[in-house]
């Protein structure tokens, strides 16, 4: 068991394999000063909260409190790696300042108050604005952060006993493209591909993924293949330099908000060079055609013209791409928030499609997730998808989700796509949504256009209720806050990107008064009296393992299959992989294996939208274009962003995250180790820029866009000239600066057309030094 330095050697020690060798186990641990291993009273299964790898691993309690965490060597994630936040971050449960009792707003102020005061008010305030309005006056905006258990129990109660199309989830913020892009190709969420794939893969490609930093257990996985014998070739697109684009064969760095230029150019130089398997494309595909002829034009040159990246760069990268035996495709944030996110991430299924790479060792996409449980809030329907990945247009299958819930299909919302977060901030702006309650995000710190999501917050007319582990920026809005129960303090399954399920058992009671979601959810339920067809208590469930056990029959026949999985089954074997069923009962490495796909009409969770506009693809449109459930390839002309650099705002921001942070900072700035590693915000830029600035290393800078002002320490990158990045994670609660830090104050009201994902990578901004730092 490795002790290590997490913050200064992040990624540990090698362990080369080769490729179809198993990933050597290196288990990584970290317990309390003063804490041994023989000290420890129990180790309580569970996976890691604080990224979306989903490692498995174990929590240590001694005398009723967390003292540590080792990572879990048979776990098929991680064989025992953990993450700087996993090892640092479970410190933050133990935080002196976490909410212990409910709080209500009086006279301006929050002050403590009783269970039955606070749920009383929520009640109240629900049943006045039912009674007025009707359901389309409530709002659930919730996280990437709860339980399977917990999302469903709220996407029962908001779109089953509510009835209100308003139910969204903060993975609007990072996986709505990856869920767009899934629906769009294959017809259905769902990954095609497993991380055993970078165990056979001999051309890795990451789009938009800086795995280093999002997913550092990865990119271990990926460093020790590279040490090994008959290395991948890595293929890096991203604009910075960083640690992924360091040791890759290629690092395209193309100009922020031209990816889908980019992707056109390869698939051009590809298709040009007849690296198409076409007897794939031909058996198992629809839309080739339409493909070739848009990327006819996509010449090196001419998109050279418009990415900024060299014509040989791109060729050296399609000679990759269209040589690889065994092709890998990853795609996150650089991808996702973009204008033209879904059509760009739809790109690089188009490629694997083309090449024939799915479905087999080495081949697969992995459209990431950038939260734990982010995988959950889709699949359970608590980010306004239709539980179960059912269709909302395909009004059998809201009937079937009416008779599991023994409710009338009437009641559940289906005149109209649901509500995406981003609507929703409109309908509150507007006074339509008059309550709204968060769950386990921050939303005055994460949201784009600051200025404007604070002045809805706090409108007197919005009823706001948060349930939270700790005060937040958001909270400081609120009506009624909420203290919940988080990891360690609660038992429940969540689900990684790769589609593996872990169970992560309680190690501790949770502080004061504080209650598991699951708990809130179903008391809010019972308070207000919800009842099925039959006159009985619904959701029919009392706590976690009957949730799961419901949620296992809204599951049963659809992609994300959990009807061969029981809490029992993870005790004795935790991280098994959807679909888990009677005939799989081990669940199942990779979808389509077969070049069989979710995509029937009848069978499948959507029909699309269009990459430009954003317009549904009606339902007879679909069934003529596709009749017979194939993977459908997508092209996608290119589009300027909405917001170029000009003469005033000269550079393009873009915003992400960093190794030792997640989130608003709520838990890992809690956590000592990672708070020092990285206390303050700073904004990278390349030397040459900061040189015409007149700006150095580690000066103050201001850095301006239309919407406002954030200052932060000038740290000189390898990053392509003209591009400025900035950490997201920075708010206010822990520092005395009331403006001014938060990235997104900077950041625009404006979404991808497809997924509805907000652009966070094209902002046109201005820099320049903050005089009184010299």
């Amino acid at each position: 068991m490795a002790e290590r330095d997490a913050i200064t050697d992040p990624w540990g020690a090698r362990t080369p394999y080769g490729p179809g060798d198993s990933w050597p186990v290196r288990v990584d641990s970290h317990l309390a000063d003063g804490v041994r291993a023989e000290d420890v009273d129990r180790w309580v299964p569970s996976a890691a909260v604080l990224h979306s790898n989903g490692d498995g691993l174990e929590i240590a309690v001694k005398d009723g409190r967390i003292v540590g965490v080792r990572g879990q060597a048979d776990d098929r994630v991680n064989h025992g790696r953990l993450d700087p936040k996993d090892l640092y971050g479970w410190q933050a449960g133990a935080s002196p300042d976490r909410l212990t009792t409910p709080l209500v707003c009086e006279g301006g102020r929050l002050v403590e108050a009783t269970w039955d005061e606070a749920m009383r008010r929520v009640v109240t305030r629900s049943r006045e604005l039912l009674d007025e309005q009707g359901p389309s006056a409530l709002g659930f905006y919730t996280s990437g952060q709860l339980f399977a258990e917990e999302y469903y129990t709220l996407a029962a109660i908001a779109h089953g006993a509510l009835g209100t199309n308003h139910v969204d989830g903060n993975t609007r913020l990072c996986t709505a493209t990856a869920a767009a892009a899934l629906k769009t190709s294959f017809g259905c969420d769902g990954q095609p591909a497993s991380y055993t794939d970078v165990d056979h893969a001999d051309v890795i490609a990451l789009f938009g993924h800086n795995v280093a930093e999002t997913q550092s257990v990865l990119w271990t996985r990926m460093l020790d293949r590279l040490a090994g014998p008959k290395p991948p070739a890595l293929v890096c697109v991203d604009p910075r330099t960083t640690a992924v684009a360091r040791a890759a064969t290629v690092h395209l760095a193309p100009l922020p908000g031209t990816n889908v230029a980019l992707m056109n150019g390869l698939l051009h130089e590809i298709i040009r060079n007849d690296q198409v398997d076409h007897a794939y494309v031909e058996k198992h595909t629809v839309g080739y055609d339409d493909l070739v002829q848009q990327v006819a034009d996509a010449t090196p040159e001419r998109v050279a013209d418009i990415c900024g990246v060299p014509p040989e760069q791109i060729r050296e990268a399609a000679r990759l791409l269209g040589g690889a035996e065994r092709l890998l495709s990853t795609v996150l944030q650089g991808f996702y928030q973009s204008h033209q996110a879904t059509a760009a991430a739809v790109q690089v299924n188009n490629l694997n499609l083309v090449r024939g790479m799915l479905g087999k060792p080495g081949a697969g996409v992995l459209q990431m997730n950038g939260q734990p449980t982010a995988e959950n809030t889709r699949e359970c329907g608590a980010d306004g998808d239709l539980t179960g990945f059912r269709n909302w247009a395909n009004d059998d299958h809201v009937a079937e989700l009416a008779r599991l819930w023994n409710l009338d299909p009437m009641q559940i919302p289906h005149y109209a796509p649901p509500t995406h977060l981003m609507q929703m901030l409109r309908y509150a702006e507007n006074g339509t949504i008059r309550f709204l309650w968060v769950s386990a995000t921050n939303p005055a710190v994460s949201l784009p256009e600051l200025a404007r999501v604070r002045s809805i917050l706090e409108q007197d007319r919005l009823f706001l209720v948060v349930q939270d582990a700790f005060r937040t920026e958001t909270t400081e809005f609120a009506d009624v806050v909420f203290p919940a129960a988080i990891w360690g303090e609660k038992i429940g399954t969540f689900t990684n990107v790769d589609r593996t399920v872990h169970l992560s058992e309680k190690a501790v009671e949770p502080p004061g008064a504080a209650k598991s979601d699951l708990d809130i959810f179903l008391d809010y339920a019972r308070r207000m009296d919800f009842r099925d067809r039959d006159g009985e208590p619904f959701p029919a469930w009392h706590d976690a393992e009957s949730a799961f056990e419901a949620w296992k029959k809204a599951s049963a026949g659809r992609p994300c299959d959990y009807s061969g999985l029981t809490y029992d089954k993870l005790r004795a074997k935790n991280g098994i992989q959807w679909p888990c069923t009677a005939e799989q009962p081990d669940g199942t490495e990779r979808l389509y294996v077969d070049g069989k796909f979710f995509a029937d009409p009848d069978y499948c969770e959507s029909y699309g939208r269009d990459l430009i506009t954003g317009a549904p693809t009606e339902p007879d449109e679909y069934r003529s274009m596709n009749p017979d459930g194939k993977a459908m390839i997508r092209p996608a002309e290119y589009l300027s962003p909405h917001e170029m650099p000009d003469e005033e705002r000269p550079f393009a921001l873009i915003t992400g995250r960093t190794l030792y942070h997640f989130h608003t900072r709520t838990k890992t700035a809690r956590a000592p180790e990672l708070q020092r590693a990285e206390p303050e915000v700073w904004v990278e830029m390349s030397e040459r820029d900061a040189k015409e600035c007149d700006l150095e290393d580690g000066d103050l800078a201001r850095i301006t866009t239309a919407r406002g002002a954030v200052q932060a320490k000038v740290r000189l990158r390898e990053i392509r000239d003209g591009v400025l990045f900035l950490p997201f994670h920075y708010g206010y609660w822990d520092t005395e600066a009331t403006s001014e830090r938060a990235a997104n104050e900077l950041t625009p009201t404006d979404w991808d057309p497809a997924s509805k994902q907000p652009i966070f990578k094209t902002a046109a901004a201005a820099i320049a030094r903050v005089e009184e730092d010299r």
